[in-house]
C-alpha cells in the first residue's frame, strides 16, 4: 500500500460550491447517488437501497468522507449535497496506470442528475486539483472511466486530461486519461 499524501484540505470553496466532509444531513443525498440507475450507469449499476442504508449505518454518514481527498460537493449557498469527489491514490494492483509503480493520484466524482449540465463537475474538479497542485509536488493525475461514458470523457478533456489508452475492467472497456498536477497551479 502506498502512503504518499493526497490532499490534506478538509474544505475547498469555489464560486458556487463547497467541497467538504459529509455530515448526517447528507444521508438522503448519498442514498440517491448510490441508488440512481442513471447516475450509476457507468459505475456498475445502482446499488440496492437496503445495502446502501446498511453501509451508511455501519460507517456513519460522516465516514463516507473520512479519508484525505474525499469530499461531498455541496452548493455553497444552501449546503445541499450535489455529489461526491475523490482525489485518492489508484491502487497498483488495479489496471490503468502511467507509471511503473502505480499509486498515481486519481480523480473521480459523481453528481446528482439534477446537477448535470451546469458545469458543476468541472468547477468541483478544478477546485480540488488546484488545491492539490498548491500542496503537492508535480505528479500525474488519472481519470479512468468507461469508454462509453462520453460526458465524462468530454469533461476530462476540458480539464486537460489526455487519453493515454484503454483496458478492459468490470466487463467494459475503460479509458485512461492523465495530466500533470501542476497544470492546475494557481
Amino acid at each position: 500500500m502506498n502512503t504518499s499524501p493526497t490532499l490534506s484540505a478538509t474544505e475547498i470553496t469555489s464560486d458556487r460550491l463547497r467541497l467538504r466532509k459529509a455530515h448526517d444531513a447528507d444521508r438522503d443525498g448519498l442514498i440517491e447517488l448510490m441508488t440512481d440507475p442513471q447516475v450509476r450507469l457507468y459505475l456498475g449499476g445502482p446499488r440496492p437501497r437496503d445495502a446502501v442504508e446498511q453501509y451508511l449505518d455501519a460507517t456513519g454518514t460522516p465516514g463516507v468522507t473520512d479519508k484525505p481527498g474525499a469530499f461531498v460537493i455541496a452548493d455553497r449557498t444552501t449546503d445541499r449535497l450535489i455529489g461526491t469527489l475523490l482525489l485518492a491514490r489508484r491502487p497498483a494492483e488495479l489496471p490503468g496506470h502511467v507509471t511503473e509503480e502505480g499509486w498515481e493520484l486519481e480523480l473521480s466524482y459523481v453528481l446528482r442528475r439534477d446537477a448535470w449540465g451546469a458545469g458543476l463537475a468541472f468547477e468541483a474538479a478544478t477546485a480540488a486539483l488546484r488545491g492539490a497542485a498548491d500542496e503537492l509536488p508535480d505528479q500525474p493525475v488519472l481519470v479512468v472511466t468507461q469508454t462509453a461514458n462520453e460526458r465524462s470523457l468530454k469533461l476530462a478533456a476540458r480539464l486537460g486530461f489526455r487519453r493515454t489508452g484503454t483496458f478492459e475492467a468490470y466487463d467494459a472497456e475503460q479509458t485512461l486519461a492523465a495530466t500533470d498536477l501542476h497544470s492546475f497551479r494557481t
